[in-house]
């Protein structure tokens, strides 16, 4: 299953001189918590995170790879400060868009436009979704999600930052990852 992305929108052809290609390591802090968010990000190759500081504990919100976009949305929007951070797992290629240009594209076309509240609706179910897994579910019911549904998480993303999107510690996710094995 291919996912789309931005350059499968013909509209965003004209735009394309308002994208910037960045070539990045792992580790790279792209936004830091506090701060106001002036760029949205397209990953192109490798994969970033979205976390945030809890008393000294990171704690990941979400995993973006090829083909996903991310932004600290509210602070995009609002020019309020970013509520979490954003950072590269892995190497990475990532394309950027400024929020004065980000605003001309969806001025100048409506499809473009389109595409935007749909992405933000697919987010808001996403974190929807996350908000009441977390509420409902067990750590290992959360676990056996990914392995069903992202694979791909479970593949590419070190296991402390899974046991930290779990909210557990890595001995418990061990421990998940052992039961799981003996059945």
């Amino acid at each position: 299953m291919s996912k789309k992305t931005i350059a499968d929108n013909d509209d965003w052809s004209k735009f394309d001189h308002l994208l910037k290609r960045r070539e990045i390591p792992a580790k790279t802090m792209l936004l830091r918590e506090g701060e106001i968010s002036k760029n949205a990000f397209i990953v192109e190759k490798g994969c970033l995170r979205t976390w945030f500081n809890n008393d000294g504990k990171d704690i990941t919100t979400q995993f973006f790879f090829e083909g996903d976009r991310v932004s600290s949305i509210e602070s995009f929007r609002t020019d309020q400060p970013s509520l979490f951070n954003i950072e590269s797992i892995e190497p990475s290629i990532i394309k950027t868009i400024s929020k004065k240009d980000f605003q001309f594209v969806l001025d100048n076309s409506p499809g473009i436009r389109l595409e935007a509240e749909n992405h933000i609706y697919k987010r808001f179910i996403q974190c929807q979704k996350l908000l009441l897994s977390h509420i409902k579910d067990s750590p290992q019911k959360r676990y056996e999600d990914i392995l069903n549904e992202r694979p791909d998480i479970i593949l590419r993303i070190p296991q402390h930052y899974i046991a930290s999107y779990l909210g557990i510690t890595k001995v418990h996710l061990s421990r998940i990852k052992s039961k799981l094995a003996g059945k």
